[in-house]
């Protein structure tokens, strides 16, 4: 698909800057007064088209990936932004989540980046989905097995339980699909084969572990009430929200603003479903008045032409 890296970033940069000003808000606040629009100010204060760490970490990782696959450089990158060096919308990070925070002191204090991630089952915030996109499109011609150790040793960085761990293949899984062209509920049931016969035959977790997935895996997620869909941090909600509000919805600006409203982990959810809305209905397809509003957007727009002259040549 044409531009793929440029409307899988920027879609994602922007689910996250239109989620910033309402993040925390419940969804009863945000059914009275929904987000339609760029915001300013709210929650953290900033200027309309802010994003947030989801984005910062995303940028990071497609910017290290720009010089190859190197796990010390990912992590020095993320250390480099939370030293507000590199990646930040206005050169101050004003969100980061407890579990990166404590990875990235790891990092700083020299542990092996795949070792400095929580391996707890209360290390499961969304932490590592929010900014896993940009290795979709360096491993997207991988054998599945070598994928999914990428996508482990990428996520182990600051999230190292392996339901984080398949939460990110899930979605990586399903984004190929959407790369290789396939309409939105094809891609989602041949993903949920892929991704069951690849746990069945590979002893990577319990039958526990996997069966946190059942609503993802075995029944289709797009079909529950949207009362039965949270839109916490934990990732599997974030996993979960953002499948479900792609599918239900016909367009990029239905998907995140469907994502923003559920409120809560507003600014996550609307980058988890921006990257996959982005892909799938095209650059083209973002309204043109969120991408002008977007923060620093010559400089993602050349991030995304520099990894694509790396990524697909």
């Amino acid at each position: 698909m044409e531009n793929s890296i440029q409307a899988g970033i920027f879609g994602l940069c922007i689910g996250d800057a239109l989620g910033v000003p309402v993040e925390f808000r419940s969804r009863e606040q945000l059914k009275r007064s929904p987000v339609t629009k760029m915001r300013s100010l709210g929650t953290h204060h900033q200027p309309a088209g802010t994003w947030s760490d989801d984005s910062s970490l995303a940028l990071c990782l497609a910017d290290s990936l720009c010089k190859g696959y190197d796990l010390e450089d990912i992590a020095l990158k993320f250390l480099q932004w939370y030293n507000a060096e590199i990646w930040t919308p206005h050169g101050r990070v004003f969100d980061i989540g407890i579990a990166t925070r404590q990875a990235i002191y790891k990092i700083s204090k020299g542990y092996t980046p795949q070792l400095c991630g929580g391996k707890s089952e209360f290390d499961n915030g969304n932490g590592s989905l929010m900014r896993i996109l940009p290795l979709l499109f360096y491993i997207r011609d991988f054998p599945i097995e070598q994928r999914f150790d990428k996508i482990k040793e990428v996520s182990s960085i600051t999230h190292a339980h392996i339901r984080s761990v398949i939460s990110c293949f899930i979605y990586l899984e399903f984004l190929l699909e959407i790369l290789d062209g396939k309409e939105k509920v094809e891609a989602y049931h041949r993903m949920q084969l892929t991704v069951k016969y690849f746990l069945n035959h590979n002893p990577i977790c319990s039958q526990n572990e996997m069966d946190k997935f059942e609503r993802i895996l075995n029944k289709n997620i797009f079909e529950f009430q949207e009362d039965t869909i949270g839109s916490s941090g934990y990732v599997l909600h974030s996993l979960e929200a953002s499948l479900w509000c792609f599918l239900n919805a016909e367009s990029y600006s239905e998907s995140v603003l469907k994502a923003v409203n559920l409120g809560e982990d507003t600014d996550t959810t609307g980058a988890i479903t921006g990257g996959i809305a982005g892909i799938y209905y095209g650059f083209e397809n973002i309204p043109e008045e969120w991408i002008s509003e977007l923060v620093r957007k010559e400089d993602i727009k050349n991030l995304c032409d520099k990894l694509e002259k790396k990524l697909m040549k």
